[in-house]
């Protein structure tokens, strides 16, 4: 599969074991390299999410995300059309590694960092396919202090069976290599300072899903 060029648009799928799509989202793409794929959005950009999920998303209600997942394991969905909200991503994908390193962006500058843990990544024509594991690493803008997020819905998942005890495996050791970096300060936290002041060129259209 062929590399993206700066400015084309990718498509991030998360992608069932079924081969069913859980969600989609546009990104833009700013490298493309051996070392990660790195690609952005910001309000506005378009995106598929399962309609339970959009609700919890919108109403800030997390049974209603606990609703998604049982319909998940039930592969009971349909996907609704929305768009990205309230801050701006961007986001580094390593070829093979079972996460993505994140950092969101406000008004105010870097919000955090957003370690999460999901599938490697399997290129596509439009982008890439992977799939959100539910448990992540939440970081502080300035790399002080980290906390773990949604472990509940990650055991959860586990109780329904969404994540196997092989995918279980691979996330427990993406956390210790996920922590190995930030300690080392290696991957996008060797370069801080450029994801600190990183902010959407205004130039750039909002990234839209292919038709």
């Amino acid at each position: 599969m062929s590399t993206f060029e700066r400015g084309e648009t990718a498509v991030r799928r998360d992608v069932h074991r079924t081969g069913r799509v859980w969600s989609e989202q546009a990104l833009r793409v700013l490298a493309d390299t051996s070392a990660a794929l790195v690609t952005a959005c910001a309000p506005g950009a378009e995106a598929r999410w399962p309609a339970l999920y959009a609700k919890a998303r919108t109403a800030g209600d997390r049974a209603v995300r606990t609703e998604a997942f049982d319909a998940m394991a039930k592969g009971e969905w349909d996907l609704a059309d929305s768009v990205w909200q309230e801050t701006e991503l961007l986001m580094w994908k390593p070829p093979g590694e079972w996460f993505s390193i994140n950092a969101f962006y406000t008004m105010g500058g870097l919000r955090n960092w957003y370690v999460n843990f999901e599938h490697p990544m399997t290129r596509t024509v439009d982008g890439f396919d992977t799939f959100d594991l539910t448990v992540d690493l939440v970081v502080d803008p300035d790399l002080s202090r980290w906390q773990w997020k949604d472990e509940d819905e990650y055991a959860h998942v586990r109780r329904l069976g969404i994540v196997t005890d092989l995918e279980h495996q691979a996330v427990d050791a993406a956390r210790v290599q996920a922590l190995a970096m930030l300690e080392a300060r290696s991957g996008p936290f060797a370069d801080a300072g450029f994801w600190t002041s990183w902010r959407w060129e205004t130039a750039w259209p909002s990234p839209r899903l292919p038709q």
